[in-house]
């Protein structure tokens, strides 16, 4: 899955804000590059941030998606906004990627009614303070058992089960220790019997365990995907596509011999 910011302030420094172009000539990049899906995201998620309305979030987001709708590829739409995902599902994404698991107030009604794909993500918190002082007794089995509990109501809320994908959350109200269990443990979300999404692109634990500023984690957020990939991930949200793509072939060719 290949990340569109469209934000003024993405924590990678790869916001495109109301740039237009930049954001389109940016995702047909990641697509010639080799990404499967493109995932675009008109509000900031980082650690701190503050929220923006939906208009403005549909204003940064409904222009790009309409010309990349019909290319080669999915494009999925990372929102917690039931307005924004009705918006967004109403102009041909194929996936809505919802950090909140659908809890915001009319998400599950805002997506019952389509066939999209949707991901539901565990966060403790919310973006502007999840990262203050997280806590977990058990977090692998604390994020899996909510992850369990979000399925169960979306499937009780008339969601269909084939449409629904997982993802723990690395960095979204977690200690690097607790992002470290949840990525050697990573396999134990497989048993949710869903596809598992992990983003653990650029993030601020590759840097922690680096001392590399978030323009220099390129190695450290490959690393980190192959990992994720020899534990069960499915989906693999990444800023470098090419780079990824090749040491997951590398992967592949070990597989095959085995």
């Amino acid at each position: 899955m290949g990340i569109v910011n469209l934000t003024p302030d993405s924590f990678s420094g790869d916001g495109l804000g109301a740039d237009e172009s930049a954001a389109i000539e940016h995702a047909l990049a990641q697509v010639e590059a080799g990404a499967h899906i493109l995932d675009l995201g008109a509000e900031s998620s980082r650690p701190g941030a503050a929220p923006v309305s939906a208009t403005e979030e549909l204003a940064r987001l409904l222009p790009v998606l309409r010309v990349l709708r019909d290319g080669p590829i999915p494009v999925s739409v990372d929102t917690c906004k039931a307005e924004v995902m009705r918006a967004a599902l109403d102009e041909g994404a194929a996936m809505i990627n919802d950090i909140a698991a659908l809890q915001a107030p009319g998400a599950m009604a805002a997506v019952r009614r389509y066939d999209a794909a949707v991901c539901l993500m565990h966060m403790q918190g919310e973006p502007g303070n999840m990262q203050l002082d997280p806590e977990y007794e058990d977090v692998v089995g604390e994020v899996k058992a909510f992850l369990e509990q979000r399925v169960a109501a979306c499937v009780a809320a008339g969601i269909e089960r084939d449409r629904l994908i997982v993802d723990p959350g690395f960095g979204f109200g977690k200690t690097v220790g607790h992002n470290l269990a949840l990525l050697a443990h990573l396999d134990r979300m497989q048993d949710i019997g869903l596809p598992v999404m992990a983003g653990l692109s650029r993030k601020s634990m590759l840097g922690a365990i680096t001392g590399q500023p978030v323009t220099a984690r390129l190695h450290a957020s490959i690393a980190a995907a192959v990992l994720a990939a020899e534990r069960g991930a499915a989906i693999l949200r990444v800023h470098d596509v090419a780079a990824t793509r090749d040491a997951l072939a590398v992967l592949e060719a070990v597989r095959g011999t085995e």
